[in-house]
């Protein structure tokens, strides 16, 4: 059985994987999700990645799940603990040097209307786990997008991103686009909008399993 560290994008909190989790624990896995010190105005993106390091220990068989704005965090933990797996989902994948506040530029990403997030992020997810989110969303502190990421290029660990096909915003031909002229890769595909740990946790913790056993 793996590990599997959970973690979240802006704005969010370990709660965001509770489903997941059950999920996974459910099928005799270890899970890891912690809260990110976002609201901290002085943590930096590797003071990010030592928290779930921390909480990782020395535990084994790793598998690094990053969402959203978390890919900024994903790659700095591999860095940082054994890890046999990392996991981007609808992510956002940094390049050498480059702050999370100039990401949006950098890959031609197009604006788009924030002024109903339930929309735009959470369209298929239920109601009541919509609303819960959204009362748990905590403020994000600008210094961690403005420092320009910290590696000198990609870590060493084996690396899937998986696209959400119904994702409004991160479209999916904007992220096919940028997965291949930063990872080189062809992107993994799921049904579903931007945030599948809550709207599809079975079929997301379908999908990680797959990747352990080579069925994906």
């Amino acid at each position: 059985m793996a590990t599997f560290a959970l973690i979240h994008g802006g704005g969010g909190s370990a709660w965001d994987w509770h489903l997941l989790a059950a999920e996974l624990r459910g099928r005799g896995h270890d899970v890891v999700a912690v809260d990110l010190p976002i609201e901290d105005e002085s943590a930096e993106l590797l003071d990010y990645a030592d928290a779930v390091a921390e909480a990782v220990g020395a535990r084994r068989d790793l598998v690094v799940v990053a969402h959203s704005w978390g890919g900024f965090v994903g790659p700095l933990v591999c860095a940082r603990v054994p890890a046999e797996l990392l996991v981007l989902v609808s992510a956002m994948i940094p390049a050498p040097g480059e702050p999370p506040s100039d990401w949006w530029a950098n890959t031609g990403f197009e604006g788009k209307d924030m002024s109903d997030p339930v929309a735009l992020f959470l369209h298929d997810v239920p109601q009541e786990l919509a609303e819960e989110l959204l009362s748990k969303s905590r403020d994000h502190a600008d210094k961690a997008f403005a420092e320009p990421w910290p590696l000198d290029a990609w870590p060493e660990v084996s690396t899937r991103f998986l696209l959400c096909r119904d994702d409004r915003f991160f479209t999916p031909g904007f992220m096919r686009a940028v997965v291949r002229d930063r990872l080189g890769i062809t992107p993994d595909e799921i049904d579903g909008g931007h945030a599948p740990m809550l709207a599809r946790p079975g079929e997301l913790a379908d999908r990680l399993e797959g990747y352990l056993t080579g069925r994906v």
